[in-house]
């Protein structure tokens, strides 16, 4: 009685052993590599998958994670698993010295963004994939680098990170796997290299300054200079219309002027001839005597001197008589 007890005991523990090896849970976007008796048999989805016990095993597989150290440096840690995941993964690599093309060394890490899309080829072409993935995104950053001079590492970021993705995705191909991104974290070259960059930096600045200021100088001086030459022009011609104005206003009012002397003296002429007068006897007596006002109206005047042709005046001043007599 007590032997049927452990044989069915036994049994009974074999068989939750059996159900729980032969029962295989997948999550979402993993998978499971099983092989029956050493050879590849089938892939498992996620799920709830069945499987024969001891004949059916899945594989192993090495897998990279990382952890940080107490020093803040990444530490990568490979463990064994029977699951793949396939997601996108992002391995963040330790730095490494890359020697440039004008032969300085430089520090570099990087990170490679990848996804596995055929999870038999990442098992049976390569033998560990995360390590393989690594070796060869360092060796092919120091062959991408070594070409490039250090000015060119540091301002052609975009194009290291663009071959080196072209190259990894055609390494990594036949190993089912799919580059998608890979980016430089840091760039620094020795200490220095980085003071001496440091000082042509500012050299460069300071004669950009220096320059820009020059130009400015220079257009201001320019840009005064063709002010003031506008200002002349402008000036000149001014006085030019000013000096053609006045000319033509004095040529027409001494024209206007002499148009009326003329008018009046024709006026004249033609009344003292009425009176049987000499014209000009009649314009000279005239012009005397607005002299001789002109003479008298000062206020200082004290003396006044008759000149000796003052008696040509009064012959005049008779003729201007008679002329007003015989008018009369």
């Amino acid at each position: 009685m007590i032997s049927s007890l452990i044989t069915l005991s036994f049994v009974a523990l074999l068989v939750i052993f059996l159900l729980a090896k032969g029962i295989r849970i997948v999550k979402q976007s993993e998978s499971m590599i099983i092989e029956r008796l050493g050879k590849y048999h089938r892939t498992l989805e996620s799920g709830i998958n069945i499987i024969i016990p001891i004949i059916d095993l899945p594989r192993q597989i090495s897998w990279r994670y990382s952890e940080t150290g107490f020093n803040g440096e990444t530490i990568p840690i490979f463990k064994m698993q029977d699951r793949i995941d396939m997601r996108e993964n992002v391995y963040d690599f330790p730095k490494q010295n890359v020697i440039t093309k004008d032969n300085v060394v430089t520090e570099i890490n990087a990170l490679i963004y990848f996804q596995i899309m055929d999870p038999i080829k990442s098992v049976y072409e390569i033998g560990n994939l995360p390590n393989a993935i690594e070796k060869l995104t360092q060796t092919t950053l120091r062959n991408v680098v070594g070409e490039l001079d250090l000015d060119e590492s540091l301002s052609s970021r975009d194009t290291i990170n663009s071959k080196l993705r072209n190259i990894l995705d055609d390494a990594t191909n036949k190993w089912g796997v799919k580059v998608n991104r890979v980016e430089l974290q840091d760039i620094n070259p020795p200490i220095g290299i980085r003071e001496a960059m440091e000082k042509q930096m500012r050299a460069e600045r300071d004669r950009r300054a220096t320059i820009l200021e020059a130009e400015g100088e220079k257009r201001s001086q320019i840009l005064t200079a063709e002010g003031q030459r506008e200002s002349d022009i402008q000036r000149a011609e001014g006085q030019k219309q000013s000096a053609i104005l006045e000319a033509t206003g004095l040529a027409e009012a001494r024209i206007l002027v002499a148009e009326a002397e003329a008018t009046a003296i024709r006026k004249v002429s033609e009344a003292v001839k009425d009176f049987s007068g000499d014209p000009v006897q009649y314009l000279i007596a005239q012009k005397y005597l607005e002299t001789l006002q002109d003479m008298t109206s000062g206020k200082d005047n004290k003396t006044i001197y008759l000149p000796y042709e003052a008696t040509g005046v009064l012959s005049s001043l008779g003729g201007i008589k008679e002329i007003l007599s015989g008018g009369k």
